[in-house]
């Protein structure tokens, strides 16, 4: 029970402090690929640090609603980051939730600060709003039909569950995990506003979406904000390890597996934020009324895998 709860403690603090450097390797590898100097690797840890010493700017006019938003955003994907098996499977936070109670909270999460972004009443923080459900109406159907597809075939839907049984299968090919890889690499990009749905490093009116609803936050809100933005992609990218490539997570109670568990995550971010990096810079971002094309795509990939594992049985 004591190597759990530090396995637990562990993940949880690892999260925190990897996301923006996470994000800091993400920017550096797309700066590269586009023969543009990069900032360095520790520049989002210097950005949060001069956010949090400035002073918070509150729009007039806004409610509670607004002040709270960060807070709550910053707390919801903390509690994620102790149920995602990111280190170990079986930690003491996994049961609080499964797959579809992880989905209810990034919903909750988003539904926060769409409502933060429409209190100030400005007509970007709408536009933004307006926009992100847009593209929320079908990222959610198709992040649930993907992990529906890992849920039947690991009979759970437990995320721990889910992990344990797919690593005890090894190299075994699913067609249906095919189609739910597919399907929730689509999700990925479009929720955490990656290209081609979105772009973060711009903040143009014809283009943004998620910074367009953070326009009116500063000083310590901001970087509470952009903080979970960071964890948030951290956490999609290692739910996505957990359901396709779980090899090297380490069972809660052995931590002579830690070092491992800890390389071989260390490994796999390296590749996704490559794989991302290079998406970034050959792909271009899709026009506003395009991506629910493009999540429609996301969505049918992921009901072909459901088909297929009933079809198959695989």
């Amino acid at each position: 029970m004591m190597a759990a709860n530090l396995f637990q403690v562990l993940q949880t603090l690892l999260v925190l402090l990897l996301a923006p450097l996470f994000a800091g390797y993400l920017q550096n590898a797309r700066a590269l690929l586009q023969n543009r100097r990069p900032a360095g690797i520790l520049q989002p840890y210097r950005d949060l640090l001069r956010l949090f010493h400035k002073e918070s700017i509150i729009a007039e006019g806004t409610s509670w609603l607004f002040r709270a938003t960060p807070y709550l955003l910053f707390a919801a994907m903390w509690l994620a980051a102790g149920i995602v098996p990111i280190l170990a499977t079986a930690l003491p936070l996994a049961p609080a939730a499964d797959v579809i109670a992880l989905v209810g909270l990034f919903a909750l999460a988003r539904v926060f600060q769409v409502l933060a972004a429409m209190d100030t009443g400005t007509a970007f923080g709408t536009l933004g709003a307006r926009r992100e459900m847009l593209v929320a109406a079908m990222a959610e159907p198709a992040l649930l039909a993907a992990l529906f597809t890992a849920s039947l075939l690991s009979h759970s839907t437990s995320l721990s569950s889910i992990v344990d049984h797919l690593e005890s299968l090894r190299f075994a090919l699913h067609p249906s995990m095919v189609f739910a890889a597919a399907a929730f690499f689509m999700v990925l990009l479009a929720e955490n506003a990656r290209i081609p749905v979105d772009n973060p490093a711009t903040h143009l009116e014809l283009t943004m979406i998620h910074e367009a609803m953070i326009l009116e936050y500063s000083g310590r809100h901001l970087a509470l904000v952009e903080w979970a933005a960071q964890i948030k992609l951290l956490l999609y990218v290692g739910i996505g390890i957990a359901l396709f490539l779980p090899w090297g997570i380490a069972p809660a109670g052995d931590p002579a597996a830690l070092p491992a568990a800890c390389l071989w995550l260390a490994l796999k971010l390296l590749a996704a934020g490559a794989v991302l990096a290079v998406i970034e810079t050959l792909l271009a971002k899709l026009r506003l009324f395009r991506a629910p094309e493009f999540m429609a795509t996301a969505f049918l990939l992921g009901v072909i895998g459901l088909l297929s594992y009933f079809m198959l049985g695989a």
